[in-house]
């Protein structure tokens, strides 16, 4: 499932992306209300989280143009200000749940939970890349609607590389992560696989999704 996070405190934005990414959402992210918006207007989401201090357009007036556009996803605002009147002023808006900062991670998690099956949105969907869709119901892949004949391992490789699109992961990450083993620098495993990988998604299709970074590792991402 896809989150939008509108949060400037970048720290935060990241720590609250990595949280979710481990737990299986896709999470993209706006420092800004104004970019929030535009984001929100080009793509669909299972849930929105916000903050109320935006740059821009803040949180209050952003949850209420995303309300007169969408009545149905939900929205969770996630802010410093706790009063009754904040949280009024935040409810009145069109959100579904707040969440005072300092927080723990497991309680948005858990609340997040709770608004997608309120609304009725399962949490794991379809990941997006392009063309290149990853079914996490059905583990599926599909290019350019063509159904692709993945191993279990080149499943669970493309898994990782989506929920990491646009990211740099290293060997040492995808033996850890997709693996879970120990890296053995003397194998060449990963290389094979990751070759067999990329015949399946990229070969007869553009662009060119996963790609090598010599030194570094693997990334799948559009050009």
């Amino acid at each position: 499932m896809k989150i939008l996070l509108v949060e400037d405190e970048e720290r935060l934005a990241s720590f609250i992306r990595k949280g979710m990414s481990a737990e299986g959402y896709e999470v993209e992210i706006a420092y800004d209300g104004r970019i929030g918006l535009s984001l929100f207007r080009g793509d669909e989401y299972g849930i929105i989280i916000l903050d109320v201090n935006l740059p821009h357009i803040n949180g209050i007036e952003l949850c209420r143009m995303i309300r007169s556009e969408n009545e149905a996803v939900p929205v969770l605002m996630l802010t410093a200000l706790d009063s009754l009147a904040d949280k009024s002023d935040g409810f009145n808006a069109g959100a579904d749940d707040y969440l005072a900062k300092p927080f723990e991670f497991q309680e948005l998690l858990l609340r997040v939970r709770a608004l997608t099956r309120r609304s009725g949105t399962k949490q794991k969907q379809v990941l997006r890349l392009a063309d290149l869709e990853l079914n996490l119901d059905t583990q599926t892949a599909t290019r350019a609607g063509e159904r692709l004949d993945l191993t279990t391992r080149e499943y669970a490789l493309l898994e990782y590389l989506m929920l990491n699109k646009g990211k740099i992961v290293s060997r040492i990450d995808i033996s850890e992560q997709v693996w879970n083993l120990n890296f053995d620098s003397s194998t060449n495993v990963i290389d094979v696989y990751v070759s067999y990988l990329r015949k399946k998604i990229d070969k007869g299709f553009s662009p060119k999704l996963l790609h090598t970074i010599v030194g570094m590792g693997y990334v799948l991402r559009e050009g």
